[in-house]
């Protein structure tokens, strides 16, 4: 494979992130150009830094595309301990939803804010394969559960599924009276 140098590099690969809604994986990204997975990072970097908007999620990275008013959201206030995640996951997914991200406060950084972007069951599984394999902490582990969720969908019903779910498997925080 012939090594694609700079710029031209990097615009193949944004070309390739934006042929795909798909996640493209790092170590992909390098052997079709011909570098090292740390040269991706760093290429996808220097994009970022241009304003393109490349997310790197456990899956891979993603060329966000703008949403329309299609698309609905709810930011959802959830606790629970960290071997609920995946649970909590897929209670989200089957009812239709994508789980765009997870915030937490923390207390020196302030809000901190990673994506997650699953959708279905094999995503979540992939996830926490990831997870697994990497020995990562989840994010809630630094607030003892407590974290946001962005989730989309494409109607209002899909996200009141996903929220009555959540309540009913005891994962939604909700103001007491």
């Amino acid at each position: 494979m012939k090594k694609i140098l700079g710029e031209e590099r990097r615009q193949m690969l944004l070309d390739k992130l934006k042929e795909t809604a798909e996640p493209l994986k790092g170590g992909e990204l390098a052997t079709v150009a011909g570098v090292s997975r740390q040269v991706i990072v760093g290429d996808m970097t220097l994009l970022k830094a241009k304003g393109e908007p490349i997310i790197a999620t456990s899956q891979g990275y993603l060329f966000m595309r703008e949403t329309g008013d299609d698309d609905l959201y709810r930011v959802l206030a959830c606790f629970h301990k960290p071997e609920d995640t995946q649970s909590e996951l897929y209670l989200l997914v089957d009812a239709g939803a994508t789980v765009k991200d997870v915030t937490i406060e923390h207390p020196v950084y302030g809000e901190l804010t990673a994506g997650i972007h699953v959708s279905s069951r094999r995503e979540v599984d992939l996830f926490m394969q990831r997870i697994r394999e990497t020995g990562a902490s989840y994010l809630l582990e630094l607030t003892g559960g407590l974290h946001l969720h962005t989730i989309t969908a494409p109607n209002v019903a899909i996200l009141e599924q996903a929220m009555n779910d959540m309540r009913k498997a005891g994962y939604l925080l909700e103001e007491s009276e």
